[in-house]
């Protein structure tokens, strides 16, 4: 049976073993999460491999991703912020890499300096064993232009974001030009209003889940299914940990068997 994810922290209020314990008691096999602390990271990767769950990709940093297309320390920094990720993938078991080409509307435009780094990071990853993820943000054109660089990269892969597909871009389908590179992906809910990105529930939401289930069925897509969902805002403040996680569990349990055709 197709695995199932969650975030390590989707949500506050309980300590990480019991945390980690009751995601494995709902049936999670796998997480994903950021970049932290190399000390943190290994307490984590720890916990979790006594636990019997595994890491299915980390979340490169993006904090200042734009710079990366620019010349300058700004862009050196984040190229190194993003290798540091592709070191940790390796220390604690992640196979994959998942990060952003740019951010915001007013993201720049593909650079031969950025190209540069990006192909330099690429390599760098392939030389670790590590899969990089692109993931779809607002802009098709930096995204498209990684693909058609990386078509013969077999460590480049698509993270398919259902969320961001339908606050950022709506009207628009990412898994037509690049669902034969899926390799994981991040599923949440929102309102489809423009550029509220709230990280809810599967169901909770406006977002259509039979067609995001018949989107990675076509794809042939075997891999996780991962709630990339946040539990600390408005909609569920009011509501325990364990009760979100029991909520989230049933969530994409259920577009799991959607997917499967269960």
């Amino acid at each position: 049976m197709r695995k199932i994810g969650i975030h390590l922290h989707a949500k506050s209020g309980l300590k990480l073993e019991e945390y980690i314990r009751t995601i494995k008691e709902l049936g999670f096999e796998t997480v994903f999460s950021g970049v932290q602390a190399r000390e943190e990271m290994w307490k984590n990767a720890e916990l979790l491999n006594k636990a019997g769950i595994s890491y299915d990709t980390l979340h490169a940093p993006f904090g200042h991703i734009n710079d990366i297309w620019y010349a300058g320390d700004g862009g050196m920094e984040m190229y190194r912020e993003l290798t540091d990720c592709i070191d940790v993938c390796c220390e604690v078991g992640a196979p994959i890499a998942v990060v952003h080409l740019s951010s915001g509307v007013q993201a720049p435009p593909p650079t031969d300096i950025g190209r540069g780094r990006f192909i330099d990071l690429v390599d760098y990853a392939a030389g670790k064993g590590i899969t990089v993820a692109f993931e779809n943000q607002r802009k098709l054109g930096n995204i498209a232009w990684a693909f058609e660089e990386f078509k013969e990269a077999e460590n480049v892969g698509f993270c398919w974001d259902c969320g961001h597909e339908a606050c950022f871009t709506p009207g628009r389908e990412y898994m037509p030009l690049f669902g034969d590179r899926l390799v994981c992906t991040h599923i949440h809910d929102n309102n489809r209003d423009y550029d509220e990105d709230i990280h809810i529930l599967p169901f909770d939401g406006k977002i259509d889940f039979a067609h995001t289930a018949s989107q990675i069925r076509e794809s042939g897509f075997k891999g996780a299914l991962m709630l990339e969902v946040n539990g600390n805002g408005e909609y569920y403040r009011e509501m325990s940990c364990e009760a979100f996680l029991i909520r989230a569990a049933e969530a994409i349990k259920q577009l799991r068997d959607m997917v499967d055709g269960l």
